[in-house]
């Protein structure tokens, strides 16, 4: 009952982390960049949630769209006023642009609101629920649920609509997109706003039951890019078994080996994955 127990949490797990590395997928499927402020974005969203809660005492699962549609934003932002001034510069340049981006905003979050721990209080969902002699936070099964309804919608849109197809052509060659009319730059801006509307999500629907500082999103961005290195960069669906393969593996090793271990399983996937399979699951780079 214990390792079913732990099965549970880690698949309600790995589904965030599916979604948070879904939006570095994306983006760098796109156009072949890893957002290293990744990380820091979901903590805007989560330090959004929680300021709306407490000034205005918006919920945050309420407040959800509207982080959402921020966050896709300030990608949008990010992308004309950042990422395509480095477009054509060497790796390195495009490397330090997005770490220094997140150094940038972390620094800022300290700033402004300090190093102290936040918690959100008095969320609409709180408590736990129990079926078959399991139990599931609520919070954490809501956070489940609104991830998968949201990769669903990105996979949708991706798959299934115009945009999606022309996010799709932009990625595989786009040279031969411009060729029959589609604006790369605009599918880039597009990419990184839809990157960022996913961790906008995952990064509110966490902030129910995550405590909220400065440096709350790097082990989420470190994890996430182990879920997108063992999906396959570039890969939505990689991400999400990849997600769900990390949350399994965070969970068991830290519910059978130790708590102190548990991250120690999850690099080791990485490290395996980078020397034996690099293009990861369904990946192809």
């Amino acid at each position: 009952m214990i390792l079913l127990q732990g099965v549970v949490n880690g698949v309600l797990l790995g589904l965030v982390y599916a979604l948070i590395a879904a939006g570095l997928s994306l983006i760098f499927g796109l156009m072949e960049i890893v957002n290293f402020a990744h990380g820091q974005h979901l903590m805007l969203a989560m330090y959004g949630a929680y300021w709306l809660a407490v000034l205005y005492g918006v919920d945050p699962l309420l407040s959800l769209p509207l982080w959402a549609f921020a966050l896709f934003l300030l990608g949008v932002a990010t992308y004309w006023l950042v990422i395509a001034r480095v477009l054509r510069a060497p790796m390195l340049a495009q490397i330090f642009s997005t770490f220094g981006l997140g150094v940038f905003l972390q620094s800022l979050a300290q700033f402004v609101w300090s190093p102290d721990f936040r918690l959100v209080p008095s969320p609409l969902v709180k408590g736990r629920v129990e079926a078959f002699g399991l139990f599931v936070g609520i919070p954490e099964l809501v956070a489940s649920i609104g991830a998968v309804v949201a990769f669903s919608v990105l996979y949708l849109f991706v798959t299934r609509t115009e945009s999606g197809m022309a996010l799709q052509a932009t990625s595989e060659d786009r040279e031969a997109a411009a060729l029959v009319g589609i604006n790369s730059h605009r599918m880039f801006a597009l990419g990184w706003g839809m990157g960022l509307a996913c961790v906008g999500v995952a990064g509110v629907l966490l902030s129910n039951f995550y405590y909220i500082f400065p440096e709350v999103g790097f082990p989420f961005a470190l994890i996430a890019y182990v879920a997108v290195a063992l999906g396959g960069f570039g890969s939505i669906p990689g991400a999400f078994v990849a997600g769900i393969i990390i949350g399994l593996t965070e969970v068991l090793s830290g519910l059978l080996i130790g708590p102190a271990y548990k991250y120690l399983f999850v690099f080791l996937i990485y490290l395996v994955v980078v020397i034996v399979r690099p293009q990861g699951l369904f990946g192809r780079y």
